[in-house]
């Protein structure tokens, strides 16, 4: 049976977009599984004035696709109260602070408290002060807080962040989400690897050539053009997801299975990459800027024609690069990474390139090339993994086919997965912060990245383009091709056979 949570979640930010199209469906779908149920409400905070009864409304509809029955609905946004509020004025946490303690003794929460900062990270800072300074913090429970990417734009800003938190909070109420350690097959990247022996005893640089991790969209920057002004594909994907995810690979066996193990794994994975020089960075990652083109009978827009973005912006959306590890498992195997926007398709992947054979057996008897064999796990869309290796042809003679093992979660498999938030909620209630990042990770990320900030900054060479719906500028090819590598997944391969891109 399960065992139903006790909290009063606070959110703020609660008319942004996230809210609405994450944080309310994915408590919805706890609620749905009983693991909320009567001992739970919510604190819906932000500037615009709005009743409890429209903030029901508004709930209603984030989650009408998920609603099987009116009553069952109308019983969840029950719990749902909205209070108007300016996070730079004290005097309105003193208002929270009140409607706070009525609710926490209507519905039962055992002082539990959860704070969901949806809002900019220059505001995290002045809201964790006045939780403590009004005394909404009570020790009465837990009390943690949840808050989004991004943290902090540089090292010093990050720092800066970490350091506003740490004075109310400590590491363990602290969870920064990166919503792709949610993902199902994220999580099954250790099942993966330490589960089957035929892999991690092959994880290693003496039989795996390369790693390539690609986060690839095809949208462009939407209506997010002012942000992403900011941000760019470096900071926006490589700092945090795609470090994460390496991380996961690289990293040794844990001695268990938990929280604090894992991380300190993966910090240590992280604390070997080597730190670039300048030039370095320069010779080892490139970036690009999507410009117009037509897939498809389709137009696209360049990203300097997008909203919001200036026209002659030098912001990448795409960012592409090799990490090296300088230990004993990864000396000597390039890690590529890859991340951006308006490329050929939406797809999330990490391909682990195992080493060639040294002489081919069967140069004598065909004339076929071995593949190599490289082991796929796919993230998004689908979730599941696959195996390249070589078989032989049927039919006379001798000839060497490419097979692939194939594994993918099917569609209904899919619809019945926790959703990222889902599960991060519910890693929150359990105080599991295993699938979040911490300070150290975060840190360390940053000290890399910013090398490769600065080293863009400072160049002021043509901004390499890419068009609409490829997979980047040639530069990212190039990149690979010095080390005698080529990208596994090339999926702009299959549509130009088909005459999908127009001139």
């Amino acid at each position: 049976m399960t065992e139903q949570k006790q909290a009063l979640f606070t959110i703020f930010g609660a008319t942004g977009d996230l809210a609405k199209r994450k944080l309310y469906p994915s408590l919805f779908r706890l609620f749905k599984k009983g693991e909320l149920a009567d001992n739970f409400a919510v604190i819906g905070t932000a500037r615009r004035q709005w009743t409890d009864s429209f903030y029901h409304e508004v709930v209603l509809d984030s989650i009408k696709d998920l609603m099987h029955s009116k009553t069952e609905a109308e019983n969840f946004a029950s719990h749902f109260y909205y209070q108007s509020h300016d996070v730079n004025d004290a005097e309105h946490y003193v208002n929270l602070k009140n409607l706070g303690e009525r609710l926490k003794a209507q519905y039962k929460t055992a002082g539990n408290q959860v704070f969901f900062l949806a809002m900019a990270p220059q505001f995290f800072g002045v809201i964790a002060e006045h939780l403590k300074s009004e005394n909404i913090l009570t020790g009465e429970g837990f009390e943690r807080i949840v808050i989004e990417k991004p943290f902090g734009n540089s090292y010093a800003t990050a720092k800066t962040l970490n350091d506003s938190l740490s004075k109310v909070f400590t590491e363990e109420q602290i969870f920064r989400i990166d919503h792709y350690l949610g993902k199902e097959m994220i999580q099954s990247v250790s099942a993966v690897r330490f589960a089957n022996p035929i892999f991690e005893s092959l994880w290693n640089n003496r039989h795996i050539d390369n790693v390539q991790i690609t986060f690839a969209e095809f949208i462009g920057v939407e209506e997010r053009g002012g942000y992403y002004e900011t941000s760019g594909a470096l900071k926006d994907m490589i700092q945090n997801h795609v470090l994460q995810v390496l991380s996961l690979i690289a990293m040794e066996k844990p001695e268990k299975f938990d929280e604090a193990h894992i991380v300190k794994e993966k910090v240590k994975a992280l604390k070997a990459m080597r730190q670039y020089s300048s030039q370095e960075a320069l010779e080892n990652f490139i970036r690009g800027q999507y410009i117009a083109g037509k897939f498809d009978g389709e137009n696209y827009l360049g990203y300097r024609e997008e909203d919001s973005v200036a026209p002659d912006s030098r912001t990448e959306t795409f960012a592409a690069g090799k990490f090296l590890i300088d230990n004993e498992r990864w000396a000597g195997v390039p890690f590529y990474v890859r991340s951006g926007k308006r490329m050929t398709e939406k797809g999330t992947r990490i391909n682990i390139v195992f080493k060639k054979e040294a002489e081919n057996l069967f140069a004598d008897n065909c004339d076929d090339q071995p593949v190599q064999n490289v082991l796929t796990i796919y993230i998004q869309p689908t979730e599941g993994f696959s195996l390249s290796v070589n078989g032989k042809a049927a039919g006379q003679g001798f000839h060497l086919e490419p097979l692939r093992l194939s594994f993918r979660h099917d569609s209904e498999f899919l619809g019945n997965s926790p959703e990222a938030y889902e599960k991060l909620f519910l890693d929150v209630l359990n105080g599991d912060g295993t699938n979040f990042s911490h300070w150290e990770e975060a840190a360390r990320a940053w000290e890399l990245i910013d090398v490769i900030r600065e080293a863009w900054d400072g160049d002021t060479s043509d901004m390499p383009t890419y068009t609409a719906r490829s997979m980047g500028p040639q530069a990212a090819f190039d990149l690979l091709k010095k080390d005698g590598n080529e990208w596994a997944w090339q999926p702009d391969l299959w549509y130009k056979e088909r005459g999908y891109y127009e001139k």
